[in-house]
């Protein structure tokens, strides 16, 4: 029976192996696409900093340089079996980090903003992540430059609207920057009281004699000089403008234009006076309209880094501007009723009503104090006290956000500053010496002359194999037979 049995399962397996021999091999199938290589993990080795991660989490972003198999496979090192990237171990951790949100990028507070921008570049997150960053971090969107087509127009626009094109253009601005401080110093100089009595007499004299006086007042002459630069600049940026709609919107022309109207009314209405006439616009009118010349302060913003960092302050803080008034506000109008009621019955009180009472709670709560109204009683003394200290605390609140939004856009625009150009080191184990990285970092353009020493790490069916670095540590065991270049240890993943 047991010879039958032997010789019965003999037979079975004999058959088995003909039947196998017969059957029609098997078509290799790609890992990749079966799916196996997405419940992998891979190891990258950031200068010394090991992370490990699932290969799906990377194929999230195929484009990506972690997430392509063919370009992260130029850092692979096959007998540590990991990715080696000699890049900063602080800015990985957000680069991980990306792949496992699925997209959330966020940078470490301790990471200068240039360097991060410089590892978003090598790890090739691509163009729209790279803009959607720069926008949440208050980057203001680079806009092209349209420039007029004809040439002289071009040359024109050059040289008033961009300083840094060249040095004909840095002049022009240093000569704006220059008249537009001169102007102010008039404006300012003008109402001393020696000069405003000179300028009455002046007025009186000429007025005898019939004569506008206007023509021999020396504030005027330097004031007709800066208006007739102004004016000049306004009018070539405006006929040399790629486009008059844009032109007319954008604020800073906006504040050129007023800041030249003024001059042209005052000068209207010392044309128009007549000796025995009353001047046909109020003078309070005229008042307001010299005010406006104010105004050309602000023309020193487009020549300003420090006015640019203030104004973007400003407008990334209106929430809390807003916020700081509208808490000015509800104390404003609690303390003042509550220091009216407690001052009503007093004789001679300066708190005769509410909206009375309202500038000394304002005053009161910004912590100034003029003096000019103060409680007497003991009730007001406590109103008042409790205004000081509400003051202190409503304004304390909404404050460091600004401080802190001012700190932020004058670093970022220091960081800006440095144009100083560096050179990473190349941390490609696959990459001839000498040659450049730029070279090597596309996707596509691989070196054929490696792919014969990188085949093997595509091969379906090599698990666990250790391909050398190249094609001289196999130089030595050419001869040596019954060597298999396979890995003592497991790898982690096939790259």
């Amino acid at each position: 029976v047991s010879q039958y049995e032997c010789k019965q399962t003999k037979d079975k397996n004999n058959k088995l192996e003909k039947d196998i021999s017969q059957r029609e091999p098997r078509k290799r199938r790609c890992q990749w696409k079966s799916g196996w290589a997405l419940t992998e993990r891979l190891a990258i080795n950031v200068s010394g900093m090991r992370y490990e991660t699932q290969l799906r989490t990377l194929a999230q972003f195929p484009d990506s340089l972690l997430g392509d198999p063919k370009r992260r496979l130029r850092y692979f090192d096959p007998l540590r079996n990991e990715l080696f990237l000699d890049r900063s171990r602080a800015c990985f951790d957000a680069i991980l980090y990306f792949y496992q949100s699925g997209g959330r990028l966020r940078r470490p507070a301790n990471v200068p903003l240039d360097v991060f921008m410089e590892e978003l570049h090598f790890y090739e997150l691509g163009e729209d992540i790279v803009d959607q960053f720069k926008e949440d971090e208050g980057f203001p969107k680079e806009e092209e430059r349209v420039l007029p087509t004809n040439e002289m127009k071009r040359r024109l626009w050059m040289l008033f609207e961009y300083p840094e094109s060249s040095s004909g253009a840095r002049i022009i601005a240093v000569i704006s920057v220059m008249v537009i401080v001169v102007s102010i110093l008039i404006f300012c100089l003008e109402t001393l009281p020696n000069f405003r009595k000179d300028k009455e007499d002046r007025e009186v004299s000429n007025r005898a004699q019939a004569s506008t006086g206007c023509h021999c007042d020396p504030f005027f002459i330097v004031e007709s000089i800066c208006i007739c630069w102004f004016s000049c600049e306004l009018l070539v940026r405006f006929f040399c403008a790629p486009s008059k709609v844009l032109f007319c919107k954008d604020v800073m022309n906006i504040i050129d234009l007023f800041a030249i109207i003024p001059y042209f009314v005052t000068l209207g209405t010392e044309l128009g006076k007549d000796k025995d006439t009353q001047p046909s616009v109020s003078l309070a009118l005229i008042r307001v309209i010299r005010l406006v010349r104010v105004f050309r302060i602000f023309k020193l913003s487009r020549h300003s880094k420090g006015l640019q960092i203030l104004g973007q302050t400003l407008k990334a803080s209106l929430r809390e501007l807003a916020l700081l008034i509208f808490f000015l506000f509800i104390g404003v109008i609690l303390f003042s009723s509550a220091v009216y009621f407690a001052e009503v019955d007093r004789p001679n009180t300066l708190f005769t009503s509410i909206p009375e009472a309202f500038w000394w709670a304002v005053v009161s709560m910004t912590t100034v104090g003029y003096g000019d109204m103060y409680p007497e009683t003991v009730g007001g003394k406590l109103v008042g006290s409790m205004c000081a200290i509400a003051g202190v605390l409503t304004i304390s609140l909404p404050v460091p956000v600004i401080v802190s939004n001012f700190s932020y856009f004058y670093h970022r625009g220091n960081e800006c500053i440095d144009t100083t150009q560096y050179n990473h080191v190349a941390s490609s184990l696959w990459e001839k010496e000498g040659d450049s990285e730029d070279e090597d970092d596309g996707g596509d353009d691989w070196p054929g002359e490696f792919m014969e020493d990188l085949a093997p790490l595509y091969e379906p069916n090599n698990f666990g194999t250790c391909h050398p670095l190249n094609g001289t540590i196999l130089s030595g065991l050419k001869g040596v037979e019954g060597v298999n270049f396979l890995h003592s240890e497991p790898m982690v993943t096939e790259v």
